[in-house]
């Protein structure tokens, strides 16, 4: 019997680029994307909304780097996300080579909005020695005018136009490390172009349907487009644009790709945090020693894992269960309250017990069994954490640094 997936038409042969660790194109799982709409400057408030949005299924998240304080939050952000960050430029190059100081790992850049050839092709030389991949993100609302007035507006020749020019000037300087997108808010416009791309690039194509409004509405144009098009085979990432929560882009990036046989539905959800400077565990071992444990249970629960207790419970309060390392211990958290402190070693075995009551009993009953010491001892270990490595364990004081030497050249 043929698989959901072996229903649709067969998925096009792309190249495969990646970002931070997930692969897109090149017959890779579709990714879902979303957008913060916090001021990345506010580093804390920006955080907890990319941990959000992992939680809701986004795999990569884009942050705007429209400013020197957003260069300088985007430092300390990417060394504590769950999931890749892409830097979203808009004509100013210096912020390109900002982003890139502050180790993003992909860029997005508009050829509408930053147009000098010169420029264009020295940010592409250095993401091609940092290895950074980018994104030509052609949108039908800022196109070039000179291409514009050429086919008469926006059609899908114009908007495959302008990201064929971007193109030749990345292999001027021979990068090669690139996805498209040809995004319009009209749906019968984004899904001609994207066809079209998909006949003229072999590249990776992101998905989407720009500015496609508040829901219901807007969850509608956006299916109607992205879905269209998965259909038929293309597509490699794909993004909602709402005017809403961004956690309702990725969620209904995921129940789209699910509802296609995309990508599994599963019923254990498990995050983690990346191993940053601080983390005091081996955070990729325990996570993969947790998924194996909680996996086959029956639990549906989001499970966070975190490398270290100053930030984790905080970060991840919007899983339902996590444990965070620190201090040779591992601080159990319902919702970001720490309910349980237990020894390195039984961190994973404690939080198999602690999601099978969890599931049982209820998040209230689990939080009224809460061990009435544990934030107390949590927080001693915090504050011997801060006292051994200082509030910038992940150096991010360097890069900014680096991030103000560029935006002074």
């Amino acid at each position: 019997m043929e698989t959901p997936q072996e229903l649709l038409t067969t998925r096009q042969t792309t190249r495969q680029v990646t970002v931070g660790a997930v692969k897109i194109g090149g017959g890779a799982p579709i990714s879902v994307q979303s957008m913060t709409t916090t001021k990345t400057a506010d580093v804390e408030g920006t955080l907890e909304q990319i941990y959000e949005l992992a939680a809701a299924g986004a795999d990569i998240v884009r942050c705007t780097c429209n400013e020197e304080a957003a260069a300088e939050g985007l430092a300390h952000i990417i060394p504590r996300s769950p999931v890749p960050i892409i830097a979203d430029i808009h004509f100013h190059q210096e912020m390109a080579f900002a982003a890139l100081e502050a180790g993003v790992q992909g860029l997005r850049l508009n050829p509408g909005n930053l147009r000098k050839p010169e420029e264009i092709k020295q940010i592409a030389a250095e993401a091609k020695d940092r290895g950074v991949p980018i994104r030509i993100g052609v949108n039908a609302g800022s196109l070039h005018p000179d291409i514009a007035a050429k086919h008469g507006g926006a059609t899908p020749e114009a908007l495959v136009e302008s990201a064929e020019v971007e193109l030749r000037y990345f292999h001027e300087v021979d990068f090669d490390d690139v996805k498209i997108s040809v995004k319009a808010s009209s749906v019968p416009l984004m899904i001609a172009s994207y066809r079209l791309a998909s006949e003229r690039f072999d590249y990776p194509l992101h998905l989407g349907v720009t500015e496609a409004g508040p829901p219901p509405a807007g969850l509608i144009k956006g299916t109607a487009g992205i879905a269209t098009l998965l259909a038929e085979g293309i597509g490699d990432t794909i993004r909602y644009s709402l005017t809403a929560d961004p956690v309702e882009e990725a969620r209904a990036g995921r129940q789209l790709l699910e509802a296609l046989g995309l990508r599994e539905r599963k019923d254990l959800d498990l995050i983690a945090c990346p191993s940053c400077g601080r983390a005091e565990v081996d955070v990729i071992a325990i996570a993969r020693e947790a998924q194996a444990a909680l996996e086959g249970r029956g639990l549906p629960i989001q499970v966070a894992i975190m490398g270290c207790v100053v930030n984790g419970p905080g970060e991840a309060k919007h899983a339902d269960l996590g444990i965070a390392g620190g201090r040779k211990k591992g601080h159990l958290f319902i919702q970001g309250q720490i309910v349980r402190v237990v020894p390195e070693d039984q961190m994973v075995a404690a939080l198999v017990d602690e999601a099978e009551r969890l599931v049982a009993e209820g998040v209230e009953a689990r939080l009224a069994a809460a061990d009435k010491s544990a934030e107390a001892e949590a927080a001693a270990d915090r504050a011997a954490l801060l006292d051994e490595k200082g509030s910038d364990a992940n150096q991010a004081s360097v890069k900014i640094e680096k991030i103000h030497r560029r935006l002074a050249e």
